[in-house]
């Protein structure tokens, strides 16, 4: 039973990196969206907690302060990392999430690279870059998948 968290700062890739899996058929949460993220910014514990005790396989994405809370129930936990300026790049264009549009946004995801970035390196289990071409990063977290499943 294989249960992956992917996490990184905004415009990491993660929400294209769970698209890709989800369209290879693996089980998906984005906790971007459908209200996991509560208002004060952590995930809803008890929504969480009973999601990783029902699912067999699944992969998860988010960056939220209470996220440790849970890595005990991940199989591994995923940091999925780019350069800052690659960051900043991704959130001006995107279209599927309104953060990092703005200054203020892109002011704030640069101190996150700096102050939470590092806290999230420290709970994980792998760093993947997030450069890489999402097929190629995709295969990897399959590879994780097997190898979860298998132990």
């Amino acid at each position: 039973m294989s249960r992956i968290l992917i996490t990184g700062m905004s415009g990491a890739g993660k929400t294209t990196l769970l698209n890709e899996l989800s369209r290879r058929g693996h089980q998906t949460i984005d906790t971007d969206y459908d209200a996991w993220v509560l208002p004060n910014g952590t995930w809803d514990e008890p929504r969480m907690s009973a999601l990783l005790e029902s699912e067999a396989s699944l992969v998860v994405s988010g960056t939220v302060e209470n996220q440790g809370h849970f890595y005990d129930r991940f199989s591994v936990v995923v940091l999925l990392s780019a350069p800052v300026e690659v960051l900043i790049e991704r959130v001006s264009v995107r279209t599927n999430n309104s953060y990092g549009s703005s200054g203020a946004d892109q002011s704030q995801i640069r101190q996150h690279v700096l102050d939470v970035e590092p806290l999230l390196r420290n709970g994980a289990t792998l760093e993947l870059d997030g450069c890489r071409p999402v097929p190629e990063l995709a295969d990897e977290v399959e590879r994780l998948i097997v190898a979860s499943d298998q132990t």
